[in-house]
């Protein structure tokens, strides 16, 4: 799953090649993905890109009417031509983006294509959405406002922002109580963009339990603050100008627990252990964040005594 750093990269990528560009059309292939009907899809057509964006998780591709509108090209008024859409995607556990230089090629059987939605230039080039796997969650809105799509109006304050300081990070901590500190590092509600493998990286970094408490000394909240924000910038570091087609590896490399289960710790040695859940697994060294007690792998994990 693409978590802030990939979604950033993402969202610099695209903005490079899309920022100017005129769409011809999106073609909506898994029409499950396609989570709103007002505006149409067809409302995109005839529109320019002016940015791309990212919220937590969500990239937001900005699209305005040239100057003068449908009209004065002779087109159809799809009612919004005085205003900007948004084409807001989440990528969700699977999906993907796969940019096109030329035309594409037919879909000759959409439903056994991995491509979910497609993406078309005026001049034939663009990008396809993919979600690979059976289990589908790939979410594509067209909106007026990022507002009107429940996820980011719920999402939490970025932990990246220039704004959000060790104590906010603390306020936030201290409202949680006894909930497991793995889990509410990938609460988007809590905290915007931060998924499975980066909460096992930040965790890891600041040497802390996964079922450690959420309100915690003061001590322990600078150093996972701390971990927080150089896991994070570690990784828009290596991520930064990389194409879509490079992340996921670039990704992978970076991990020093996460899908790591079996090998050696780099840091201590000791070999990275997991814990499985009906719907998520997560790695963690017991050495550096347990006191050498594996964690208990089954659903209501606890400290083995």
């Amino acid at each position: 799953m693409p978590e802030l750093p990939e979604v950033h990269a993402l969202t610099t990528d695209l903005g490079r090649r899309l920022v100017g560009r005129t769409v011809e059309r999106l073609s909506v292939l898994a029409f499950p993905a396609l989570k709103t009907f007002d505006p149409p899809v067809e409302a995109l057509s005839g529109r320019r890109v002016t940015r791309v964006d990212r919220h937590g998780k969500f990239l937001d591709l900005v699209l305005e009417h040239p100057a003068g509108g449908p009209e004065a090209r002779g087109g159809d008024d799809d009612g919004d031509h005085s205003a900007s859409l948004h084409l807001i995607l989440h990528l969700a556990r699977a999906g993907w983006i796969r940019w096109r230089a030329d035309a594409p090629k037919p879909v000759t059987k959409p439903g056994r294509s991995p491509i979910a939605a497609r993406l078309v230039l005026d001049d034939g080039s663009g990008f396809d959405v993919t979600e690979a796997g059976t289990k589908k969650s790939l979410a594509i809105h067209v909106v007026r406002s990022p507002a009107e799509v429940p996820g980011i109006a719920r999402l939490g304050p970025d932990p990246m922002a220039d704004d959000f300081d060790e104590e906010r990070f603390a306020e936030i901590l201290a409202t949680r109580g006894r909930e497991q500190i793995k889990g509410v590092l990938r609460n988007q509600s809590v905290f915007a963009g931060i998924g499975n493998a980066y909460s096992d990286e930040i965790l890891h970094t600041a040497r802390m339990s996964p079922f450690a408490p959420a309100s915690m000394p003061p001590d322990k909240v600078h150093a996972l603050f701390a971990a927080l924000r150089s896991t994070l910038s570690d990784a828009l570091e290596r991520a930064d100008g990389l194409a879509a087609s490079e992340l996921k590896s670039e990704k992978r490399s970076g991990m020093r627990v996460h899908g790591r289960t079996g090998e050696p710790c780099p840091v201590c040695g000791d070999t990275v252990r997991q814990v499985i859940y009906s719907d998520s697994t997560f790695q963690y060294c017991p050495t550096c964040q347990t006191g050498g007690k594996p964690l208990a792998d089954r659903v209501l994990s606890r400290l083995l005594k």
